[in-house]
């Protein structure tokens, strides 16, 4: 059954031309590009692990995950969020590239549109709704969908 975004605040990123939501109540924090040591066997967009201050996190680009160009720039940053782990709802730090953070907006329910049905072939389990801000729309995600719980699994446990 797909979530659906409920009102409130929401950091703003953007991959390539496109912006997107997620809850900024899973937000931990946003850092600046860092080296990123690969882990083998792990799926194109997993791009790693870091260090942060001592605790190894697992690193997922989202613009390949997206399909967008993977090109670093000076805006080019990780935004760390809490991705809760299947049913069990155990939470994990993990950090999302992003080609920018664009800023924290707060949604009303008026704001928020359900997500449309693009047809059987096309999956939008990751998308929490839209959102009509400034004239344009940005699409919220599912954070703990849009990174599949047996990859997060996997990275975890090449991390630990």
């Amino acid at each position: 059954m797909p979530s659906t975004a409920t009102p409130g605040k929401y950091l703003t990123v953007g991959l390539g031309t496109e912006e997107y939501g997620v809850p900024v109540l899973r937000v931990r924090e946003i850092i600046r590009m860092q080296k990123i040591t690969s882990v083998p066997q792990m799926p194109e967009f997993v791009k790693g692990v870091i260090n942060l201050r001592g605790r190894v996190i697992p690193v997922v680009d989202l613009r390949v995950k997206f399909g967008f160009p993977a090109e670093f720039a000076d805006r080019t940053c990780i935004v760390v969020v809490h991705v809760k782990l299947g049913a069990a709802e155990q939470a994990v730090q993990m950090g999302l590239i992003v080609d920018r953070v664009e800023e924290v907006v707060t949604l009303s329910a008026a704001e928020i549109e359900p997500t449309p049905e693009f047809g059987g072939h096309v999956s939008t389990d990751y998308i929490l709704g839209l959102a009509k801000v400034k004239g344009g729309v940005k699409t919220l995600l599912d954070i703990d969908r849009v990174v599949a719980a047996d990859t997060v699994r996997k990275m975890t446990v090449a991390a630990a």
